[in-house]
């Protein structure tokens, strides 16, 4: 009978030990580095290469250079360049804080990414976990040109390598601050929107803020039901 306690205990211990490693290692997953250059999925998710934080342009090199390209080569984004922009936007930077201010750490924005063209990844439109940093997929197929066309035709959101959408959940922000809240929302658009020009700018690329669109369109497209507050069309100058 003492030897087989000792049995069940032995193979509970190896049960929870295997239990805690699993754990660990899906935990620490999404923030490992990519290896041999090669895209790590898993079950429609995509986690994106570690962003860098040290580039070669200075924080003021990049304010003197931004301005707004709305013409692009035909050629791809590499994952990383998407990674970068993607954590300047909303990445997790320290003690689970984001890369832009949001007032009460409500965080009413999420990311939506139509992407075309991109080393490695399939044409689609993707949403951001900032926490995983990864790319979760909404909808397959490259949709750039649907995303022109609810944009007023402004080719340059159907010709750039990929479209970042901000969509704004209004309700996470007045649900605290009440109507002011949704001021609160447009400012942290802002802030977005200018951490996305920076570090296009720090990495060669060219972007635009559009803001003419038909919110509903770009809505039912992505299928959410926030309401798309900003595009950044991101490509090669």
């Amino acid at each position: 009978m003492a030897v087989s306690r000792w049995t069940y205990k032995l193979i509970s211990l190896f049960i929870v030990a295997l239990v805690i490693a699993l754990s660990t290692a899906l935990f620490l997953k999404p923030y490992l580095p990519e290896r041999n250059g090669q895209v790590t999925r898993a079950a429609g998710e995509v986690f994106l290469p570690l962003p860098r934080l040290e580039g070669g342009m200075s924080v003021e090199e990049a304010i003197a250079a931004r301005k707004s390209i709305r013409r692009y080569r035909r050629e791809p984004l590499t994952l990383s360049e998407l990674s970068q922009l993607l954590w300047a936007a909303q990445g997790i930077t320290h003690e689970n804080k984001r890369s832009a201010p949001s007032a009460g750490a409500t965080y009413p924005i999420e990311v939506f990414v139509f992407i075309g063209n991109v080393e490695g990844m399939e044409p689609g439109i993707y949403r951001y976990d900032p926490v995983r940093h990864s790319l979760q997929a909404v909808r397959r197929g490259d949709l750039r040109k649907e995303l022109q066309s609810a944009a007023l035709n402004q080719d340059w959101v159907g010709k750039a390598a990929v479209d970042i959408v901000l969509v704004a959940f209004y309700s996470r922000t007045t649900g605290y601050y009440g109507s002011r809240g949704r001021m609160y929302v447009h400012m942290e658009a802002g802030h977005i929107g200018q951490n996305i020009y920076l570090q296009a700018t720090a990495l060669g690329l060219g972007t635009v803020s559009v803001g003419a669109f038909d919110e509903s369109r770009v809505a039912k497209i992505i299928g959410t039901e926030g309401v798309p507050v900003y595009i950044f069309p991101v490509g090669r100058p």
